[in-house]
């Protein structure tokens, strides 16, 4: 008889070859500590918010500007500025001083229906330096003296001021050359009737050319061809053109 033995085989279980594959069960009494993040330092915020004022500074700046020079300054195309110079006869100066030149800057706001007129101090003197505006909105002339830095007020007289188209018109035909033709003189006699008080009545654009200043109303009497009496009386003139003649405003205070 054959006697069959079978050896028990012991199940053993490899050993694991590292701890990195061990996870560990934190027991209930032991506290979880996870990474946190590092905080931003002061400093840090304090140059963001610098940066970001200075951003919006600088945008507001700029957006002031833009409104600034697009809305309250107004604007004009270069073909609408001009600089002339006109011959003209006077009849008083004549056998002294021959012919002679007035100079001015013109400038023509079509859109805003105005004229704008500076004459600087002339070569014989004779007359005060002076800005003049013409608003055909409004009918008033605008005389600002600038010997006196006074503001003088007058309704428009359409008759010796052309309008801005026509005048625009006028300066164009003569600009290949830096004079229009030969012409005279014409006065025209004013007197100051009173102070004017309330300068917004007389809109924007003479009220931004007198203002701060003395500003006074006129009465027109008469124009007339330039003659050779002279009355005693405390006057002062300003000479300029708007159309194809040279005009001396006679501005006297009142006796």
């Amino acid at each position: 008889m054959v006697k069959i033995t079978l050896q028990p085989v012991s199940a053993q279980k490899p050993e694991k070859e590292s701890d990195g594959d061990k996870i560990i069960i934190p027991q209930a009494n032991e506290e979880l500590v996870l990474p946190l993040r590092p905080k931003r330092s002061l400093l840090n915020v304090l140059c963001c918010l610098t940066f970001g004022l200075v951003v919006f500074m600088s945008g507001l700046v700029l957006a002031s500007i833009y409104v600034y020079r697009y809305y309250f300054i107004p604007q004009i195309p270069e073909d609408s500025l001009f600089h002339c110079r006109v011959i003209y006869e006077d009849s008083v100066y004549a056998p002294l001083r021959g012919r002679q030149e007035l100079e001015e800057n013109v400038g023509i706001y079509l859109d805003d229906n105005y004229e704008q007129i500076s004459v600087p101090m002339p070569q014989f003197g004779g007359s005060d330096p002076a800005d003049i505006i013409h608003d055909f909105h409004r009918g008033l002339t605008a005389y600002h003296d600038i010997a006196l830095d006074k503001c003088y007020i007058i309704e428009l007289n359409t008759t010796l001021v052309m309008p801005p188209r026509n005048l625009w018109e006028l300066l164009v035909n003569v600009k290949r050359g830096t004079y229009l033709p030969q012409t005279y003189i014409i006065q025209e006699e004013m007197t100051v009737t009173g102070r004017v008080k309330n300068m917004r009545q007389l809109g924007p654009f003479i009220h931004r050319l007198c203002y701060g200043k003395e500003t006074y109303r006129l009465r027109r009497h008469s124009q007339r061809r330039r003659i050779d009496k002279r009355e005693t009386k405390k006057c002062h003139s300003i000479r300029h053109f708007e159309n194809t003649f040279v005009v001396e405003t006679v501005i006297c205070d009142r006796v």
